[in-house]
């Protein structure tokens, strides 16, 4: 399903290309970090309300295959910009150290990590009830990449359960068979998981419950930055419209997302977006704006990730995140 809508996304753009120069609007090549759902539903606002073609952009948006294939392509100039996780992004500079790919733009400003598990294999609210456990999740995936630092914040061994392997399309069958105990999930995308199973039966164990305060998936651009800055302005200006827009009032944004994704389900979508909207709205953006980071909360996370991964040199954190991207008001109500 994924494969067929990534190339007939990218036969569509193929030819709306010629036709956007035509009108005189800069094509944008755009790449999300997994398939389409709410977690990405402004972009879709963005798209459908005509917002990009105001800022004088064609833009075409294809589905992801992870943040770090998404950073691959960013960096590699086959996308002009895309989402891809800042821990993931930090790891990339350490190993490609002049790779043009920043982070502009901070979308979710905490990072959704977390582990569910089930209440009938003994997992409650406390990390540490998952000593022993079986916990699926996919070979290449943001949480579990991440759950080493989660455990050293947490003061215990990386090696507290044993992980299971599985796909990322399997890991509601696991849990639902109970082949496993329990398994980690982006928090919003988990809501196939609720379907599935009665919330109260499950136990969510966020990573921020340990103290960690790590950014997650950002909006990322490479040579555009040098070769087209103004379109890069233009492209965060537009989204950022549409991200206040789909904070304040929704609705309009979900329905550009079932548009695109006709086979979604509407209330499933509202429900993931409920979700999204808590990191994405955090005491720290209400405090400081949208889209942007805290230097010293960024530097942390470098820090974090430079030691947990035994790193071969330290990003710089303005390597990372680049702000001058950044829209003037970035204000939004609670």
């Amino acid at each position: 399903m994924q494969r067929r809508h990534f190339l007939a996304s990218t036969l569509a753009s193929s030819v709306a290309l010629p036709a956007a120069r035509a009108q005189g609007l800069t094509p944008i090549k755009f790449t999300l970090d997994f398939r389409v759902t709410s977690q990405t539903a402004p972009f879709f606002l963005a798209l459908s309300k005509g917002y990009y073609k105001d800022e004088g952009l064609a833009v075409s948006i294809d589905v992801g295959a992870g943040s770090v294939a998404s950073i691959t392509r960013v960096a590699s100039g086959a996308y002009d910009l895309g989402l891809g996780d800042i821990s993931s992004l930090v790891e990339f500079h350490a190993a490609n150290p002049d790779t043009p790919a920043q982070a502009i733009y901070q979308y979710y400003n905490r990072a959704p990590f977390v582990i569910i598990g089930r209440k009938d294999r003994g997992i409650t609210g406390d990390f540490q009830s998952l000593k022993g456990k079986k916990v699926a999740a996919a070979a290449v995936e943001a949480t579990r990449r991440c759950w080493p630092m989660a455990a050293r914040a947490l003061g215990t061994s990386p090696d507290l359960f044993a992980w299971v392997t599985t796909d990322f399309s399997a890991r509601d069958n696991v849990m639902v068979r109970g082949d496993v105990d329990a398994a980690t999930y982006f928090h919003d995308s988990a809501v196939s998981l609720f379907a599935r199973m009665p919330e109260k039966d499950l136990s969510v164990l966020g990573f921020g419950q340990t103290g960690l305060q790590l950014y997650g998936n950002a909006l990322l651009a490479g040579k555009l930055l040098q070769e087209r800055p103004e379109a890069a302005r233009a492209f965060v200006r537009a989204t950022h419209r549409a991200l206040r827009e789909t904070l304040a009032r929704p609705d309009a944004a979900l329905d550009a997302v079932k548009a695109r994704e006709v086979i979604l389900h509407a209330e499933t979508e509202r429900a993931r977006w409920a979700i999204t909207r808590q990191y994405l709205l955090t005491p720290e953006v209400q405090a400081h704006g949208l889209g942007g980071v805290q230097a010293a909360v960024l530097a942390r996370q470098v820090d974090e990730v430079a030691t947990v991964f035994a790193l071969p040199r330290k990003p710089a954190p303005e390597r990372i995140f680049n702000p001058a991207f950044l829209p003037a008001d970035r204000k939004v109500a609670a």
